[in-house]
């Protein structure tokens, strides 16, 4: 045994001092440390968005936000799918072969979509990033073609795009509207920003 004596008030002093600064270090670190985490706005930023298109009638469209951008979702009706065939030669690339926005592979087709019905696409004009106005109403419209199928007129410098997003010749925006990845979970929701291949 020793021969020196504990002093058991120096003792009780030395852990309650070391607790409490043991606490402060805590405290101090946990908020630095969380500085390292996304924030929610930062997650929500680049997350996938889910979304329920159960009431979306033939000829609607819903927006929905992802990464910052506007989203469309259009529902389109058998008159539109049919009427698309007949833009093909009036369109700058009908068959998404530019590459500024790659087209996902399941959306290389006519339809430019996974199921015809629905068109999903990124809102923004490829021009100078205006967002176009909803055009459906076939036939002579003003700033429109008299043999006008349905699509969206961007009111900045007049670009048009018909329901696939597929942007017509001798127009000033260079590219077909982007359509970003999604899939669908099932027949009802759709997940914008992820797909299978993703």
């Amino acid at each position: 045994m020793s021969d020196q004596q504990v002093d058991q008030g120096k003792r009780t002093w030395l852990i309650a001092t070391s607790c409490a600064g043991a606490g402060v270090g805590v405290a101090t670190a946990v908020p630095f440390v969380s500085t390292f985490a996304p924030s929610e706005r930062a997650k929500a930023a680049g997350a996938a968005v889910e979304v329920d298109i159960s009431s979306l009638k033939p000829g609607e469209k819903l927006t929905v936000e992802w990464r910052g951008k506007p989203v469309w979702i259009v529902r389109r009706t058998p008159e539109q799918l049919e009427a698309l065939k007949k833009n093909d030669p009036q369109l700058a690339d009908p068959d998404s072969h530019r590459t500024a926005y790659p087209t996902p592979d399941y959306a290389k087709n006519g339809y430019r979509s996974i199921k015809p019905e629905y068109f999903v696409g990124v809102g923004i004009c490829s021009h100078l990033g205006c967002s176009p106005s909803d055009k459906f109403q076939a036939g002579p419209q003003p700033s429109l073609p008299d043999d006008w199928n349905g699509g969206f007129l961007c009111p900045c410098h007049g670009s048009t795009f018909d329901l696939a997003g597929r942007v017509f010749k001798n127009k000033p925006a260079p590219d077909n509207l982007e359509v970003p990845p999604h899939m669908y979970l099932s027949d009802t929701k759709l997940l914008i920003g992820e797909d299978k291949a993703a």
